[in-house]
């Protein structure tokens, strides 16, 4: 264990290149002790991890790298076990890492699909569940426990995209988790909540390549803008804060909304077969319309008409 006093203790996730290394920088100049992973190597085959930790070292801070696979239960458990060993103690879980596998549905193989719900959902799955035994073992102990976990959905997971449909289901499915866990762990004194970044990463490059230039004045695709929300939700500053899904661009920040109820009509009766599509159709002219999936025609228009 180190002898230096740590205020606080990040695992970040994906932390070697992009987002995720933004985030492992951010918390270590906030004076976060930080266990940088990534699976992830050089063209000269150097840990990537080890590298980012190499720079928060050098800035005077403390950081550990970590080449697990997210995926691996062990691997996730050894994780939380190398923070806490090294560290002393273990408060927030950043579920950064990703990959994709992106093709039309009817061309997507059994292993496009396996590969992203493993390294998206079943990583978070893994690295969240070991986090969460060790906060509960503190809590059942006596002992204070400020448990932050910040998972990492995104706008695809929350209205869709096209040709994303395993990127889309992992997503969706880490936001429906946030919400599950926030309810769960809470009894831990363990907040969990999510953000869907808007920033420039190795995915989103090659996708919006001409939507994130950088821009002269602001860049608003810096991943700093999302790293510096995801510090304050690992801060000890949030506890109140539990459950939300936050989208986070450079200048804005939104709480987005789950599934709601918008419209209804209830007979305490059995509705006849005859009425089953009058009642439909009644509800959805007043429903209003949902959120365009992106890549359709819909969501272009929308943008060309905000950019208007």
């Amino acid at each position: 264990m180190v002898e230096a006093v740590t205020r606080r203790v990040a695992i970040v996730t994906g932390a070697g290149r992009g987002i995720g290394r933004s985030h492992a920088l951010e918390l270590g100049r906030r004076g976060f002790a930080v266990v940088v992973n990534d699976v992830g190597t050089t063209d000269d085959g150097d840990s990537v991890a080890e590298e980012v930790a190499a720079e928060i070292r050098a800035a005077g801070g403390q950081a550990l790298g970590d080449t697990g696979d997210v995926s691996d239960w062990d691997a996730a458990g050894r994780m939380v076990a190398s923070a806490v060993d090294t560290f002393g103690r273990l408060d927030a879980v950043v579920n950064n890492a990703g990959n994709l596998r992106d093709k039309m549905f009817v061309n997507m193989t059994p292993e496009d699909w396996d590969a992203v719900i493993a390294v998206h959902l079943r990583g978070t799955f893994c690295l969240s569940r070991r986090a969460a035994d060790h906060w509960r073992a503190l809590s059942k102990a006596g002992r204070a426990s400020s448990g932050r976990l910040i998972n990492t959905t995104s706008g695809a997971g929350l209205f869709g995209n096209i040709g994303q449909a395993n990127y889309v289901a992992a997503k969706a499915g880490i936001a429906g988790l946030t919400l599950a866990l926030a309810a769960e762990l809470e009894r831990y004194g363990v907040t969990v909540n999510a953000v869907a970044p808007i920033a420039r990463s190795r995915m989103t490059e090659k996708l919006f390549a001409s939507q994130m230039s950088e821009g002269s004045d602001f860049d608003r695709f810096d991943p700093v803008h999302v790293s510096r929300v995801v510090a304050w939700l690992a801060d000890e500053d949030s506890a109140d804060v539990t459950g939300r899904v936050f989208s986070v661009t450079g200048g804005r920040v939104s709480v987005v909304g789950g599934w709601r109820f918008d419209v209804e009509e209830q007979a305490e009766r059995d509705l006849g077969d005859d009425e089953i599509g009058p009642i439909v159709r009644s509800l959805l002219e007043k429903a209003p319309e949902p959120v365009p999936v992106r890549g359709t025609e819909k969501a272009e228009l929308k943008v060309e008409r905000a950019n208007a």
